[in-house]
């Protein structure tokens, strides 16, 4: 490659990244302006280091005027979202961008911005992470809600078509095993989340014990024992104990914590609606064919083709809020899915075959 095409080539690369650096900027204090406290003052701060890796470009190339070259379409899309939502998906998308940056093996980028970068896919992956606490709760029981209704009902009306009964049987079939498996799911997920919180709450240190340290004896120092039994070593207990008995106001005492990081939990009665409306929007996918009035072999293909759709959908967006690759996760959920519904058609065929 001559030296006039290599200097071109190069010159694109710098208003790609210029663009990029641009658009990410504006994807964080998009997202600053949707947040509060000290999420918003870190967005913004992440907006300020973006600006200053434009700047590193737009300084390279002040000798080779041109015109400005727009951001990838992905991150016009962020932008967008940003925007619009500003939600914990725009932050793992972001997650993903940041991770994938290749100043490391660019020798027109300094040192100190592929550190940026790296710590910068960090600091998203934390604030996605709170994200994902706030929501995971509801969250998981939709996924899981839409996943088996989606299966379970799928497996259910081809199962059950396979084995030669009427289009009738088959709707009405899909029908009860929807309103069954959305009452099951919803009744469950609630004993389940609620099971949890009481569990946690009853984990939790009591909020008036502490209001009798100052009555304790400091040779004997009953208080350790309570760190101890939260976790922490007999050193450390004793550490903290001996910190705490030397404030001896009551009103600059501070309720006991617990020795491990607290646990975030959803409302039961969010999770079981959540599930409740997700397993039955699930679950209605593969009886919609039967419903339009398609029969036979046209009705089991347009299920599965919706169901694997679906399932593609939900797959990519538990891989989009992971951090990971969408595409993976969404395979994944095709192969599972489709996986448990030939299974349960084989089946069918053969016990229609039994009985036939």
């Amino acid at each position: 490659m001559s030296n006039s095409s290599s200097r071109k080539a190069q010159v694109r690369r710098w208003r790609r990244y210029l663009a990029e650096e641009q658009a990410e900027a504006k994807v964080y204090r998009a997202l600053a302006q949707r947040r509060s406290g000290e999420e918003a003052q870190i967005l913004n701060a992440l907006a300020e280091a973006e600006a200053r890796h434009a700047a590193h470009w737009e300084h390279l190339l002040a000798d080779y005027p041109g015109r400005a070259r727009g951001p990838s379409l992905r991150s016009r899309l962020l932008i967008l979202l940003a925007g619009w939502f500003g939600s914990v998906f725009v932050l793992a998308l972001a997650q993903r961008a940041e991770s994938r940056s290749s100043y490391a093996e660019d020798a027109d980028a300094t040192d100190a911005m592929a550190a940026d970068e790296r710590i910068h896919a960090e600091v998203v992956r934390s604030l996605a992470v709170r994200g994902r606490a706030r929501m995971s709760g509801s969250f998981r029981a939709a996924v899981f809600g839409m996943n088996d209704g989606l299966v379970s009902n799928l497996a259910l009306v081809l199962g059950i078509g396979a084995a030669g009964t009427s289009t009738t049987v088959i709707l009405l079939t899909g029908l009860s095993g929807l309103l069954a498996g959305a009452l099951s799911m919803a009744a469950g997920e609630y004993v389940s989340v609620q099971s949890q919180r009481e569990l946690v709450d009853a984990s939790a240190p009591s909020p008036s014990a502490h209001t009798v340290i100052e009555h304790l004896d400091v040779n004997a120092n009953e208080l350790a024992l309570i760190y101890r039994a939260r976790g922490m070593s007999q050193e450390d207990a004793a550490a903290r104990a001996a910190e705490r008995l030397a404030v001896a106001d009551p009103e600059r005492q501070q309720p006991l914590r617990a020795g491990s990081t607290p646990v975030e939990l959803g409302s039961a009665l969010s999770a079981a609606v959540a599930s409740f409306f997700l397993f039955a929007a699930g679950a209605i996918i593969p009886v919609l064919p039967y419903l339009f009035g398609a029969t036979g072999t046209t009705a089991v293909l347009l299920a599965a083709v919706l169901v694997g759709l679906a399932l593609v959908v939900t797959g990519a967006t538990v891989g989009l809020l992971s951090g990971s690759s969408p595409w993976l996760r969404a395979l994944r959920q095709l192969g599972i899915g489709w996986g448990a519904a030939a299974v349960t058609y084989a089946l069918g065929l053969a016990f229609g075959a039994l009985v036939g």
